[in-house]
């Protein structure tokens, strides 16, 4: 079962991933946004951004790994990999790509 996942993962195209993350933040963060309002560079963390702060964080990582399948495993690797939704989207397809 896993191995179906894994390759319907692999042909996920850029633009349907970058989606999936926005939706997975405003759902589980609860924003007061809508998926269309996040820009692929936009800051998630800090005043400039969404505004998203540690317990955020932790929200973010948890449903990271429920949604995508994908673990952060520490600050410095979150502080990277969670700047942006683009800086997700990598994350997710460089950690696929390793697990393939």
């Amino acid at each position: 079962m896993g191995d179906l996942r894994q390759n319907r993962g692999s042909l996920m195209s850029e633009p349907d991933l970058r989606g999936q993350i926005k939706e997975m933040l405003v759902k589980n963060l609860m924003l007061q946004v809508t998926p269309e309002q996040i820009g692929d560079d936009l800051p998630l963390f800090g005043p400039d951004g969404l505004g998203l702060d540690s317990i955020d964080a932790l929200e973010l990582v948890v449903s990271m790994e429920k949604t995508f399948g994908v673990g952060v495993p520490n600050s410095d690797v979150a502080s990277t990999a969670l700047r942006t939704v683009n800086t997700i989207h990598d994350y997710i397809l460089e950690k696929r790509a390793a697990a393939a």
